[in-house]
């Protein structure tokens, strides 16, 4: 009943925004903010830091010495809190993001990219719902292409399909928007239940 009470107490408090500001919000927001911190750096020392530098370098030395210069990188990126030496962090930076462009370009273009323009190229088999389908996203990305294509003014007949690629663009956004009010709501429900379930229904002996 206390884990109940703790829970039921800081879902009160973060609900209580939705009357206006307050101290009680401010603290159960911090508070959370503080715990998911806290986890988060739990979660790296004991998944990423020790089983990939940590227990390396201590079970065999000689054979991961390399990984010091790994650890020596990450080290330098928090150079930028310390205002004397903040520039040595744009070294650390710069490996970071040239080894992420020089290496994950493959893996996105072989994951996402070609992935996408294969959904947007499917074949058009007569009349049917699923080639009207294909027909429609096909269209679609190209329009939306061409919106984004600003080396060419937009008029005439390209100005209308671009405009068109806006049109599409805004139904994919209302339907991301959509998707992400129903995660939302669908949290709601889960803390209500709690609420009502396992704090009040405890609360009134039933």
């Amino acid at each position: 009943m206390i884990q109940a009470w703790i829970a039921a107490f800081l879902t009160l408090a973060i609900m209580s925004f939705l009357y206006k500001d307050n101290p009680v919000f401010r603290f159960a927001e911090n508070l959370f903010a503080g715990v998911s911190l806290g986890y988060f750096v739990g979660i790296v020392l004991n998944q990423t830091l020790k089983p990939n530098l940590y227990t390396p370098l201590v079970t065999d030395f000689r054979g991961n010495w390399d990984l010091l210069i790994a650890g020596g990188i990450g080290i330098l990126l928090y150079f930028r809190y310390i205002p004397k030496v903040a520039w040595m962090s744009r070294f650390a930076l710069a490996i970071y993001i040239g080894y992420y462009v020089g290496v994950n370009m493959l893996q996105k273009l072989q994951g996402e990219v070609l992935p996408q323009m294969q959904s947007a190229l499917k074949p058009i088999n007569g009349f049917n719902a699923a080639s009207l389908n294909n027909l429609i996203v096909f269209i679609g990305v190209l329009a939306v292409l061409c919106y984004f294509f600003f080396s060419k003014k937009h008029e005439g007949a390209f100005g209308r399909f671009a405009t068109l690629g806006i049109w599409f663009l805004m139904v994919s956004f209302g339907a991301a928007f959509g998707y992400t009010v129903m995660g939302r709501v669908s949290l709601l429900i889960g803390r209500l239940n709690f609420l009502v379930n396992g704090w009040l229904m405890h609360l009134l002996g039933r």
